[in-house]
This record gives structure tokens, C-alpha cells and sequence, in this order.
């Protein structure tokens, strides 16, 4: 993750677009609750369709 910028322009191009796509996985059996590798990083979160929305939980900088 170089920097934020550019984590945010990651996360604007791949998950704010398609939350259930772009390589993420279901946790623990759960639909709306996701993993996936953004921009150098491993993020944990949640989605909610009923307010267009992606929460981010957790976030792990690769490297």
C-alpha cells in the first residue's frame, strides 16, 4: 500500500463498484461479510445493500 490516495482510488475502482466480486470471499459462511486483497492490503468487510454501503473492519498492509 503505497499510500492512501491510492488505496482509496483501489478500493473506489474494485470494491465500491462490486463488493461481492474482484477476488473477495465470503467469512465465516456469512454473505455480506468479505475479505479481500486491495491495493497491498487485506481488508475485512461488510456490506449493506439495503444503504449502499462497505464498511471496512479491518485492514492489514501487506510488506
Amino acid at each position: 500500500m503505497a499510500d492512501a490516495e491510492s488505496f482509496r482510488a483501489e478500493m473506489a475502482r474494485t470494491l465500491a463498484h462490486d463488493p461481492y466480486g474482484h477476488g473477495s470471499s465470503s467469512v465465516a459462511g456469512e454473505r455480506d461479510r468479505r475479505e479481500a486483497t486491495v491495493g497491498g492490503a487485506i481488508v475485512l468487510y461488510y456490506v449493506s445493500g439495503s444503504v449502499l454501503t462497505v464498511t471496512v473492519v479491518r485492514m492489514v498492509a501487506l510488506g
